[in-house]
This record gives C-alpha cells, structure tokens and sequence, in this order.
C-alpha cells in the first residue's frame, strides 16, 4: 500500500531546532509517523519532547549551541544521537538565526554567527550524519532552505548568503551520495509565521505587501511544513535527490 511507504516505525530522527516553530512541527510530524526523535539545541524543547512521548516514541535531548559548538562537537551529538537511539536514519537541519541591517552596516559579528549556524553547521553535521548513514546503508538528509535561496531580499544579506549556499551544498552532498542509498534534500518554506518574521508582520506595510504575493491569501504555518518532511524522510521519496520543495503558498509562482 503506498500509504505505508511514509511510515517512519523504527527509524530515528535527529532534528534542529525543535523548541518551538518550524523544528517543533517537523519533530511532531516525524514522531507521528514512527519515528524515534533527537532534538538537539541550545534550549531544552520540553513541550516538543512531551509532544513526542505522548505519541509513544522515544525524545532526547542533545544540549548544543550551533553558534559556538565547533565541527567535533557537532559530530559528538551527531553520533550521540545515533549511540543513544540505537542508529540515525533522517537528519533535520532545521535551526537557523536572521540578522536585519542594511548591508552597508552589517557587523562582521553578525555576518559570522549567521554563517556559523545557518551554513557552517549544517555542512558539519551532514557530514557527521552521512558518515553514520552511509556506513549503515541508507539515510535521508532534510535541510530547511528558504524564498531567500531563489531571491535577494531586504536588509538579510547574510542569512541570504547561507541560504544560497544551503541549496547548492544539499544538491553536492546529493551528488556525492545518492548512489550510496543517502538522500539530501530541501524544503523551502515560504513566508511563515514564525519567531524569525516577527519582525515583518510587526510592520504594517511590509506585512501587507508580502500577503499580498502569496497567492494562497495567508501566512504559513509551521504544521505546513509537516507533510513535506515526512514525505523528504520517507520512503516514498526515495528517488529524489538534491530536489528543493517550495512549500510557500504559491509565492514563488507569482
């Protein structure tokens, strides 16, 4: 039956960021389909980590900070992840930090820590996944892209950058790897309403102008995303590779 081919039982998942927003939504949705989660950031996702037990599968959490952990720490919870559950089979790459300013005024500071977490890290930990993922056959690699890996934006410079960089790095891992049963791809989510956007939807003109593109007439939510990472670690996907899934209400068709 094609339905069981986005069943998650006995599968482990290691997600980023899933204290709240769009991570807690893809830990959620993985969970519901069967699979075992490892949540790893710098704040403990209590609720997610209930969410999760709730529905019967195993929740741990990994404490790291992805602005200052360096590559052999997060190769550790990498593989802490994988020790603790018993093996690794999806990786989310889902945190990530914005900073607004005009370009002309962006701080080295804030250039380097939005490169840190929102490239530099998921570089290291697909590699530390993929090195766990390969040497047992299989895996598949979710990374959270964004509008801003096709566009230029306003006042993001950086996050911009690493988002760029994030879809071209998920179509060379998936290069290298997909013939070795490891699956890397992306979903780019719209405009969502998230701790990140706050900002935009705060601001009466610049809110009224993006709704205004979306031609689904609204915000996204982060239970939007839930489908589509279920469906990037599934099974039913096993025959893409470096694809780039726009979930984003149409805004990128207009």
């Amino acid at each position: 039956m094609i339905l069981d081919s986005f069943r998650l039982d006995g599968r482990v998942a290691l997600v980023t960021g899933g204290n709240r927003g769009l991570g807690q939504a893809c830990a959620i949705a993985l969970a519901e389909a069967g699979a075992d989660i490892a949540l790893l950031g710098r704040t403990e996702p209590s609720e997610t980590t209930a969410h999760v037990k709730g529905l019967g599968r195993s929740a741990v959490y990994l404490s790291c900070d992805l602005a200052t952990a360096d590559p052999a720490q997060l190769a550790d919870a990498v593989n802490a992840a994988a020790g603790q559950l018993g093996r690794l089979d999806v990786l989310v790459n889902n945190a990530g930090i914005i900073r607004r300013a005009p370009a002309a005024e962006v701080t080295a500071a804030d250039w380097d820590e939005v490169m840190t977490v929102d490239l530099d890290a998921v570089f290291h930990l697909s590699r530390a996944a993929g090195r766990v993922m390969l040497a047992q056959g299989g895996g598949r690699i979710v990374n959270i892209a964004s509008m801003l890996s096709f566009q230029g934006g306003l006042r993001v410079p950086a996050y911009t950058a690493a988002k760029h960089a994030v879809l071209g790095l998920t179509r060379a891992l998936a290069n290298e790897w997909a013939a070795r049963g490891v699956n890397v791809n992306a979903i780019a989510p719209g405009y969502m309403a998230t701790d990140n956007t706050a900002p935009l939807r705060e601001d009466p003109v610049r809110a009224a102008s993006i709704l205004e593109r979306i031609p689904a007439g609204r915000w996204g939510e982060p239970e939007d995303l839930m489908g589509a990472v279920v469906f990037l670690a599934s099974d039913a996907a096993r025959y893409l590779h470096g694809t780039v899934l726009p979930v984003d209400g149409g805004w990128l068709a207009r």
